[in-house]
């Protein structure tokens, strides 16, 4: 259960709190789609709808990590082993879609709203796996990941790799998302250590191995590296041989690099100072491009993301791979 000072927590930040253990929360470029006002660069990459995107979580407060670069209260991190007692996968996803059919109904007399995105909005077609706590510690991922496709939803599952076994079973059970992402955001075991202060054994180690196991299953799922760039930290020109030793262990079929936005509960540890403009990112990006031997395939400016990979071609999702 989230206990009530998480709940309160998370309503003060405009979450819906979603039966024993999930949350959900509207997306800016949800909201500025509505609008006609753009659309993320998710949209843009890969050809998923802002507007239809359920952003969500079925762990809300549970991670192994307290990253430093992390916008939610790491303070109030409740562990890293969810209660037996939860909801299922089909509980989450109704939970869900009405949590958000909720945190939007206040759009619906908003005069410049753009009525056909909003019916469409009602019934979100994409479920991003990745709003805060670590997804993988739900024990029925699988199951929802499942249930999602059974009811013709992409997934996308960003997850910190500090569960190899439980990727190998989504592997073997083919219950692997539409999109699986690993967050990569430091070069070496001894940044990572001090970036992730993770509570998990070994995380190194089994971070490594997650790497390893997406290079395997490229060909069963679309497979994505998110690197988080923070100026003075972990985007330094003498970081970029370790990160594409890394990233050549994984062989994402896409890598994101994307400049750190001080937002939330990160703006007390790592001020706007830290983030990286539009130029340092895209040039960082080149550098990652070069020694991976990688293609600049799109960017985004506005949320301040390059997409790496080797042909245009492969970016948009096909219905095959839903």
């Amino acid at each position: 259960m989230i206990s009530k000072k998480n709940k309160n927590i998370l309503k003060r930040q405009h979450y819906a709190v979603i039966g024993k253990n999930s949350a959900v929360q509207i997306c800016r470029w949800n909201k500025k789609s509505l609008l006609n006002e753009g659309d993320c660069y998710k949209q843009k990459f890969y050809g998923i709808k802002s507007h239809r995107c359920c952003q969500m979580s079925p762990s809300a407060v549970w991670c192994q990590n307290k990253c430093l670069h992390c916008w939610r209260a790491i303070e109030c991190t409740q562990g890293m082993k969810m209660p037996k007692n939860i909801d299922s996968p089909k509980e989450i996803i109704e939970g869900c879609i009405k949590g958000q059919k909720k945190l939007l109904s206040g759009f619906g007399g908003n005069k410049k709203i753009n009525k056909k995105k909003f019916k469409e909005a009602q019934e979100p077609n994409q479920f991003a796996i990745s709003l805060i706590g670590e997804p993988t510690l739900y024990p029925y991922i699988g199951e929802l990941i499942e249930t999602l496709r059974e009811e013709g939803k992409t997934s996308f599952v960003v997850t910190n790799g500090l569960n190899p076994n439980l990727l190998k079973k989504l592997a073997k059970k083919k219950q692997l998302p539409t999109q699986l992402y690993i967050s990569l955001n430091t070069p070496n075991k001894e940044m990572y250590e001090r970036w992730h202060d993770s509570s998990e054994k070994n995380a190194w180690k089994k971070f490594n191995q997650s790497l390893k196991i997406m290079k395997d299953v490229r060909k069963k799922t679309r497979t994505v590296i998110r690197m988080t760039l923070v100026k003075g930290l972990n985007m330094d020109k003498s970081q970029v041989e370790d990160y594409a030793i890394l990233l050549k262990k994984a062989s994402p079929m896409f890598i994101e690099v994307k400049g750190f936005m001080s937002v939330g509960y990160a703006r007390k540890r790592l001020g706007y100072s830290m983030m990286p403009n539009w130029k340092e990112v895209q040039d960082y990006a080149k550098k990652i491009a070069k020694a991976t031997g990688l293609k600049i395939l799109s960017r985004h400016e506005f949320s301040r993301v390059v997409l790496l990979g080797k042909s245009k071609k492969d970016m948009k999702i096909k219905k095959k791979e839903i």
